[in-house]
């Protein structure tokens, strides 16, 4: 049993020190590195299916060790409690330590301030010990020293506020962790496409995509409505940098339950608050507006389809589906240019990222129905299992070119087609991720608490008196003439002064020892240690 409990009391030392902390921490860094080179799941699970497609030799294996979700791994979440658990064993003692110091008294002064740097000392004559150790303390109390005075000496500390500085930095880092680890088992973000006219609610089945921590309930999703009015797009269209993007105003009405609608203005990189979920504005593109008739001569499909934008002119690819036409239902692949110009062997492209000459190239296909499964699909792409693409008569793939306006009658009496025209669309990223104040705060104070840390300096200084008052004097066998009785006679009392530093490099101890030493009424020639005469 003995050996067990020794085991478990040498690995609880070495985890609580702070060494091990320190180590935690860079080992926690260098495992957060592949989070940030490599795509996350919770985030970009397109991305990671992509890298697994182009990597499919050692995709799997980083896959395996989960270094596509880096922060919701278990050796990630290992590394991070073990930190937790090493800061928190390195500040509950060390703050029990400190607080024992703060209420104690100074240490006594030693018995041979020789042996201390900046030493100096003196005979005075006409004084005694008490007149002498007043002036002191009445000195050292001024400069915002603790005093320990006793019957021959003074002893005097400051610089606390280091040791706070250190503390508070510490506690700040767990509570720092803390923070992280709050937002990340709670936060969730979510993109959604919304096309004017239309509404995005904040619910589950309105994101396009969704990612969330651990402990995210969908109860936790703020009940809110936001439609999109309109949305106003300006482009550079002047010689330099034509086709820029100048200016995105997304113009919205938002509705809460309880609470009269508003309106608003969303910009990016200027989002709006919802109680405590950010919507920001991410995207846009264009919505060709589209009307399809079946072969019977009923409406199968009608309304704005997104397009989704594939260069810096916004050419956009997308599918419209017609699944409910009979008696044959249609799909139709497409490529929406804004700006339509000739582009010679390349055939048409957009010239303009601005709607000035929209165009709609379409192509179609037709095929029996098909069962409804309840299957999600994409939306942007076409499945063509089942599907013939259509032919014109000259037996040539059907390939409609549409402006605003027109259409176009499918062969073999399938039906039609027609663009209506066009709309813009936005896509919307809700978010929250809690705990954010928590990290911004605790790192503001560790800021703070480390420039105290650095600032501060920790100081000990010492008067000693021996002769005629002072009761105790001391005169082992050893001391210095200075730190003893100058005479028998009692006539005149020796003085000694001397600081000490507590951390290395710091400046100004020879002026305090030399400012302490006028207050007791002697000079400020300062003599080396015994140390220092020996080298």
């Amino acid at each position: 049993m003995k050996p067990l409990v020794s085991w478990l009391r040498f690995i609880w030392t070495t985890l609580t020190s702070m060494r091990t902390a320190l180590i935690l921490l860079l080992i926690l860094g260098i495992a957060a590195m592949p989070g940030s080179l490599l795509p996350q799941r919770p985030t970009n699970p397109v991305g990671v299916a992509d890298y697994l497609r182009a990597h499919p030799d050692y995709g799997p294996w980083l896959d395996r060790l989960d270094l596509f979700d880096v922060f919701g791994s278990a050796w990630f979440a290992a590394i991070y409690l073990l930190l937790f658990i090493s800061l928190i064993g390195c500040i509950l003692p060390r703050t029990a330590g400190y607080l024992r110091e703060v209420r104690a008294l100074p240490s006594p002064a030693p018995g041979r301030l020789s042996r201390l740097p900046g030493h100096t000392a003196a005979v005075l004559e006409g004084t005694d010990a008490a007149t002498v150790l007043d002036a002191a303390e009445a000195h050292l109390r001024s400069q915002r020293y603790r005093v320990r005075r006793e019957d021959d000496s003074i002893s005097a500390e400051r610089g606390y506020l280091r040791e706070t500085g250190n503390l508070v930095f510490h506690i700040c880092l767990v509570a720092m962790l803390i923070g992280l680890a709050w937002g990340s088992l709670f936060q969730f973000k979510g993109t959604a496409i919304v096309v004017e006219g239309q509404a995005f609610s904040n619910t589950l089945t309105q994101y396009d995509d969704f990612g969330a921590g651990a402990a995210f309930s969908a109860s936790h999703l703020e009940p809110f409505t936001v439609r999109l009015d309109s949305f106003d797009v300006r482009f550079e269209t002047g010689p330099v940098q034509t086709g820029a993007a100048r200016d995105f105003n997304a113009h919205v009405s938002v509705s809460r339950p309880g609470e009269s609608e508003t309106t608003g203005s969303l910009q990016v990189n200027a989002p709006l608050q919802l109680g405590g979920d950010q919507v920001s504005l991410l995207g846009h593109g264009y919505a060709p507006v589209v009307t399809v008739k079946d072969g019977n001569g009923e409406v199968a499909f009608s309304g704005p389809v997104v397009f989704l934008p594939q260069d810096s002119n916004f050419r956009s690819d997308g599918v419209i589906k017609a699944p409910d036409a009979r008696p044959e239902r249609l799909a139709f692949q497409g490529v929406f240019l804004p700006t339509a110009v000739s582009g010679g062997a390349s055939g048409m492209v957009s010239a303009f990222p601005d709607a000035l000459s929209p165009e709609l190239l379409l192509n179609a296909w037709s095929g029996p129905p098909k069962q409804e499964t309840g299957a999600p699909e994409n939306v942007y792409a076409l499945d063509k299992t089942g599907l013939t693409q259509l032919m014109s008569e000259d037996g040539n793939p059907v390939s409609v070119a549409l402006t605003p306006g027109t259409g176009y009658k499918l062969p073999a009496g399938l039906g039609s087609i027609t663009f209506d025209g066009w709309k813009r669309w936005v896509k919307l990223q809700v978010s929250n991720t809690p705990g954010g104040w928590l990290v911004l705060g605790s790192v503001m104070l560790a800021v703070l608490g480390m420039a105290f840390s650095l600032t501060v300096k920790p100081r000990r200084l010492f008067v000693r008196v021996s002769g005629p008052g002072a009761a105790g004097a001391r005169g082992d066998a050893g001391s210095s003439p200075a730190d003893s009785t100058p005479d028998d006679s009692g006539v005149g009392i020796a003085v000694s002064v001397a600081g000490l530093d507590r951390v290395d490099g710091r400046g100004g101890l020879a002026e305090a020892v030399a400012a302490l030493a006028s207050a007791c009424g002697i000079g400020a020639t300062l003599t080396p240690t015994e140390d220092e005469e020996k080298r």
